[in-house]
This record gives C-alpha cells, sequence and structure tokens, in this order.
C-alpha cells in the first residue's frame, strides 16, 4: 500500500493515482470534515473562501499559497491557516508533485475551545497565515489517521478532535480582534449570504451598503479581498456543498444554488473546490466516508 510520509508519521492511503483526492466526513462529528490530496498537481483552484476555519499541512513537495494577507511558497512540513471568510488559493509549483491533508472546523466549535481556554466568548481569528511548528504538524497528522480509521470509536475520535484543538490553541494564539468589515458592507455580504440562490444586482447591493456602486465595489473588494460577485459564487458553491452532501441531484442543486445550468454550476464548483459536484456528492453523502478518486 502506498505511503506519505508526514516527517516522523506516516500516512497510508490505497489506490493512490495522480491528483487522487479523499473527503471524509462523519456525521457524528459534525463540527470537521478533512480532505487528503495525494497529488496536487492537477487540483487547482481559484481564489475563495470558506465560513469555517481551516487548517492544512503539506505533506509532500512544494506550493504557492496565496493569503489574503500574504502571498509565499510552502513546502513539506508546513501548517497554513485560513481564517473564515479569508480569501486564499494554493497551487502546485510548475506541474511538480506535490500533496497535503486539509482541515474544515466548525467556528462554533473552535469558538467553543477557545471559550474554555478563556480566550472570549466567540470565536477570535488567527494572526498568522502559516507555521512550522513540528508538534502541531505531526499531531495534525495524527489526528487525520484517527479520523479515517474504521477500527476507532466515536469518542476516541471526538478525544483526538479536542486534544488537538487544544494544542492548537496553545501554540499558536489567536490575535487580538481584528478590524472587522463595517457595518454597512457587512449588510450587503449577509444578504449575498441569505439569498445567494437569487439574482442580485449591484444597485440592491450598493443600495444595502448605502454607498455608490462603485464606491460599493471598492470598498467590498477591500475589505473581503474579492469582488462582489465573486464573493456571490462562493456563497452559491457553499451552499451547493450542502446540498450535495444530503445527495440531491446535480441538476436539482444547480437550481437551488442559483445557477442557470448544470454546465456553469459543473464549472464553478470545479473552480473553487477542486472537484467535481459527482465527485463530492459520492464521497460526502455518506456516513463516515473515505473513497479515493
Amino acid at each position: 500500500m502506498p505511503r506519505i510520509s508526514l516527517g516522523d508519521e506516516v500516512v497510508s492511503h490505497p489506490r493512490v493515482t495522480p491528483d487522487s483526492h479523499r473527503f471524509w466526513r462523519d456525521p457524528e462529528l459534525p463540527f470537521i470534515e478533512a480532505r487528503s490530496v495525494q497529488d496536487g498537481r492537477r487540483v487547482c483552484y481559484d481564489k475563495h473562501s470558506h465560513a469555517h476555519f481551516s487548517i492544512g499541512a503539506i505533506t509532500g513537495g512544494h506550493s504557492h499559497y496565496l493569503n489574503q494577507r500574504s502571498w509565499q511558497s510552502v513546502g513539506s512540513g508546513t501548517l497554513v491557516l485560513m481564517n473564515p471568510e479569508e480569501v486564499h488559493a494554493c497551487n502546485p509549483v510548475s506541474d511538480q508533485p506535490w500533496s497535503y491533508l486539509m482541515f474544515y472546523l466548525d467556528l462554533d466549535w473552535l469558538g467553543g475551545q477557545q471559550q474554555d481556554a478563556s480566550l472570549g466568548s466567540e470565536f477570535r481569528p488567527f494572526d498568522m497565515t502559516a507555521s512550522r511548528d513540528p508538534l502541531l504538524y505531526s499531531l495534525l497528522a495524527s489526528l487525520y489517521r484517527t479520523l479515517v480509521d474504521s477500527s476507532q470509536d466515536t469518542l476516541a475520535k471526538q478525544v483526538a478532535c479536542h486534544g488537538f484543538g487544544h494544542q492548537l490553541l496553545h501554540r499558536l494564539t489567536p490575535a487580538k480582534w481584528d478590524d472587522r468589515p463595517p457595518p454597512r458592507l457587512q449588510r450587503a455580504a449577509e444578504l449575498m449570504q441569505d439569498d445567494c440562490a437569487n439574482a442580485l444586482s449591484l444597485q440592491q447591493l450598493s443600495a444595502v451598503a448605502e454607498l455608490s456602486p462603485s464606491h460599493f465595489v471598492r470598498a467590498f473588494n477591500r475589505h473581503y479581498g474579492m469582488t462582489p460577485h465573486a464573493y456571490l459564487l462562493n456563497q452559491r458553491i457553499r451552499h451547493a456543498r450542502m446540498l450535495l452532501q444530503r445527495g440531491q441531484s446535480l441538476a436539482d442543486v444547480a437550481l437551488a444554488s442559483g445557477f442557470a445550468d448544470q454546465a456553469h454550476f459543473q464549472r464553478q464548483f470545479k473552480r473553487l473546490v477542486a472537484a467535481t459536484p459527482g465527485q463530492y456528492r459520492a464521497q460526502m453523502s455518506r456516513q463516515d466516508v473515505h473513497c479515493d478518486e
């Protein structure tokens, strides 16, 4: 069975093929999802963001890592951290092989961990975009092995998640409260979050923000790291992922997520998720999902 080395840790993967990737989730642990990519040469992303906190480990090779606050080349042994709504992308270097693990943590759960650590009553963002902490890197690899191990029961996986969360906060202390977008921009962003399936015009959004259309576009891009149009597409893909996890048909998901046709939906989904909607649904709609494509 092929193996991927993680420093002193080793993760085994069956049937590794070029750009093979693996999604994992378990309804018993709804606060965490994971993804493993063994060869990311053709797993490419456009700039996007998540509603949750993301942390990943580069397990082999190198890649270009764009974060809203920085751009850098990262290699094996590096952890990458992305706060919610922080625009980012991580892509291969000149078609060179690279591999990684990625975790997506629910904000309520992580905020609870921070509250237990006396860091506040709700989620507080982290001040760094990457880390070379060897212990945290090793713990993240160990957490992944535990989560995908079918011989481990739910309690063992829950304990592993809480142990990792504790070390994450202990070793990478969150920053002080950041400069959040002004309320007028937040109202426009919330409208796109709540009504992402509907056709929203620039006039509607700028009116909600109480700004002229041109001023609104500039201000939104400055605070959110992407244009209002890109932000709306990102919200639609988030909504589509939730529906695909429920096993809904691609045609129904495309319509319910605000796309004019399935072909457009397929293209946008692949750009932001680096997997087709069919691949994602096949893996994420099953309990304790862990399949290779």
